[in-house]
């Protein structure tokens, strides 16, 4: 008996540990697998020498697995798919539609009822609405025939069949591609064409790599603002709330890269992006608010790998983090 109850306070406190562990993490620096690549972000990096292994995928993300390019601010809302009509005949909407459906649920609950087919029509009923709910059941019951032969019928190279589709050049931009039915992979080929890097590029990273850490270590919302993707600043500040909900502060400070190199850059569209893997140093405390107490030293150096973006021209900014496996 004493040894069961050793086991599940054992068990206790391992789960109460693990919690406080997560909570603390929770708080810890942005260190996390979020924003946007582009049309690469659920696409994992090209190794480097800083970084050999495959980076942790990105799992927070206002881009929409498939879509071309990120999401834009203000563009997640609009771009939400509508929700699809509803098909077939008694989904139709206007009189057909309606009267289509009334008279014959009315004749189907009546039938279930013990009513018959017609005493479901009540009073009103006449013997003509008693032919079309007649006439309606036949028809469907005909349609749902048809599709059932044409669906047993062998396929046939006819038009749109595979013989005409196989018969078109592969790099087609004819009336096919219309509406996203083909040429797919020739469009994103397309909006996905590698770039240099140069000297100052990788200044710039540099630089932001400071800034981006020192600016949250801050909770200096209004510097990120401007070294950061509308995404990046969002994910910040909920952040930055949570740790101010929790009395803690994440002090950051005395940044400096160590290594860095380039996993990969291209452009799409007017965007450029560049993937960089770094690795630095810090000094990352996480400290309580109100006196300044030290909870936790956390680990001084660090590798990740920061996507950066611009307009064609264009100054970069931040638009995804990832951690290095």
């Amino acid at each position: 008996m004493r040894r069961t109850y050793s086991r599940m306070l054992f068990a206790f406190l391992a789960i109460v540990a693990t919690f406080a562990l997560v909570a603390i993490q929770a708080d810890a620096a942005p260190r996390s697998n979020a924003g946007s690549r582009g049309s690469r972000t659920f696409s994992a990096p090209a190794p480097t020498a800083t970084a050999p292994k495959a980076a942790s995928p990105i799992n927070r993300t206002m881009t929409q697995p498939g879509a071309a390019t990120a999401t834009r601010p203000g563009a997640a809302a609009a771009g939400a798919a509508a929700p699809a009509a509803g098909g077939g005949f008694f989904n139709r909407p206007g009189l057909l539609g309606g009267l289509a459906a009334g008279f014959l649920g009315a004749g189907l609950f009546g039938m279930l009822a013990g009513n018959g087919l017609a005493g479901g029509l009540g009073g009103i009923a006449s013997f003509l609405g008693l032919l079309l709910q007649i006439g309606i059941v036949a028809g469907v019951a005909l349609l749902a025939w048809r599709w059932w032969q044409s669906r047993s019928q062998p396929a046939t190279a006819t038009a749109g069949g595979p013989a005409l589709r196989q018969g078109l050049p592969s790099n087609s931009n004819s009336a096919m591609s219309f509406g996203g039915f083909g040429g797919g992979s020739a469009a994103q080929a397309a909006a996905d064409v590698p770039i240099e890097v140069k000297p100052e590029d990788f200044d710039a990273f540099e630089k932001l790599l400071g800034e981006v850490l020192t600016g949250y270590g801050a909770e200096d919302l209004n510097a990120l603002r401007t070294r950061v993707t509308p995404e990046m600043l969002s994910y910040y500040s909920e952040e930055l709330t949570h740790n101010t909900s929790n009395g803690d502060v994440n002090q950051i400070s005395d940044v400096k890269l160590l290594q860095g190199d380039l996993s990969e850059a291209w452009r799409e569209d007017n965007d450029e992006y560049a993937t960089v893997a770094m690795r630095y140093s810090l000094n990352d405390r996480l400290v309580e608010r109100t006196t300044g107490k030290l909870i936790e030293q956390l680990p001084s150096e660090v590798t990740e790998l920061w996507t950066f973006r611009r307009n064609v021209g264009g100054n970069w900014i931040l638009s995804a983090t990832q951690q290095a496996s």
